[in-house]
């Protein structure tokens, strides 16, 4: 989807929030006992610092790492491009769970000795969700708004 840099960017920084956002709300009622409507504003608060660490982690790590995994899987311009998407998109999933995982183990969980306990609970308890909000929800959600903000060619085509 992405063409140039500056739109890289910005689609990374669009899904890095609509994740990091649902997870948060999602980790902060698995905390609480439950969804309620002070799930939603308690989020912001972690906002601050886990969007910027996933972007960056997202930006420069995970983005050809997934890409390079997904493509053992699927080829592009072979396989059909909803097949292309889904497989990258688990891949990202699969390596950005665990990393987010240990970055919110640390700075929010407190877990003293049993870091690497912790850590894989939490890993485990937000994978399911993670890949879920991914590819049902928060994918083609950021991929309409990219192509809403991002037209190319539509009214080029439209007006020849």
């Amino acid at each position: 989807m992405p063409k140039t840099k500056l739109e890289n960017v910005i689609f990374t920084l669009l899904m890095a929030f609509v994740m990091v956002y649902a997870m948060i709300c999602y980790n902060i009622a698995l905390n609480v006992g439950g969804m309620s409507n002070q799930v939603f504003a308690m989020a912001f608060g972690e906002m601050v610092i886990m969007w910027p660490v996933a972007f960056i982690l997202e930006f420069f790590v995970v983005e050809r790492l997934s890409q390079k995994l997904a493509f053992r899987l699927v080829t592009p311009g072979v396989d059909k491009p909803v097949f292309v998407i889904l497989a990258i998109s688990c891949m990202i999933v699969c390596l950005m769970c665990p990393m987010m995982s240990l970055v919110a183990t640390i700075l929010f969980k407190n877990p003293g000795s049993q870091i690497v306990a912790v850590w894989l609970q939490t890993a485990v308890m937000n994978f399911p969700m993670a890949l879920c909000w991914q590819v049902f929800f928060a994918g083609p959600l950021v991929r309409l708004v990219f192509r809403v903000l991002f037209r190319r060619g539509e009214k080029a085509a439209a007006n020849a």
